[in-house]
């Protein structure tokens, strides 16, 4: 059914965001956006802009869903007794995998951005990905251990793994690529993830 007025903008980014997620802002271009979504380049400039245009809207759409899906566990982490913060930890945890799982096009578009892709668009870092691992390593500041691990550091490394494992998966015995989409790789990579933040918190008891 051919989309409406009125849905063509949201019907053009979902488009854009799997291309920009598949192929990278340099290797994507406003003409493959508009023939994706079954348009001309004019009404895609028109509804959304352009190519520049499209990538700042996706992006902040991607920021404004990984925000919505985390915000209520990082709140929860921050308000969180002592005794109830290592559980916390780990709702957060399964919370972040669970979103990153369920929408790899969103870890794909920053990935990209790790490979100097949009080199030119510098300041989306900065307004979205600092304030919300500020956000995080504020909440989970009061884990700190003296000597323990640096709580910044830890959080970088469960974006780094889970982006990873998002995108890349793991190979089994058989040298097949197991990703998100194998139950048993995601449980042992949610295992994985939560040995490594119980530990490295010295958190304390078992990990989940």
């Amino acid at each position: 059914m051919a989309s409406t007025e009125g849905d063509r903008p949201e019907m053009i980014l979902r488009v854009a965001t799997r291309l920009f997620a598949a192929l990278g802002y340099d290797g994507t271009s406003t003409r493959q956006i508009a023939e994706a979504a079954g348009l001309n380049i004019a009404t895609v400039n028109y509804h959304v802009g352009g190519k520049r245009d499209l990538y700042l809207a996706v992006m902040e759409r991607a920021h404004r869903a990984e925000l919505g899906a985390v915000e209520a566990a990082v709140k929860e982490l921050a308000a969180a007794p002592e005794r109830d913060a290592a559980a916390a930890v780990h709702r957060l945890v399964d919370v972040y995998v669970d979103f990153c799982a369920e929408n790899p096009e969103i870890p794909a578009l920053w990935m990209y951005r790790w490979l100097s892709d949009a080199a030119d668009v510098t300041e989306l870092e900065r307004r979205y990905v600092q304030p919300l691992v500020g956000l995080v390593s504020t909440a989970a500041g009061s884990l700190a251990r003296p000597g323990g691990a640096d709580v910044e550091y830890l959080i970088w490394s469960v974006i780094w793994c889970t982006h990873g494992f998002t995108r890349g998966g793991v190979l089994d015995e058989a040298g097949d690529r197991r990703g998100p989409g194998d139950p048993r790789a995601l449980r042992r990579f949610r295992a994985h993830l939560h040995q490594l933040v119980h530990r490295s918190l010295g958190l304390p008891g078992d990990p989940p």
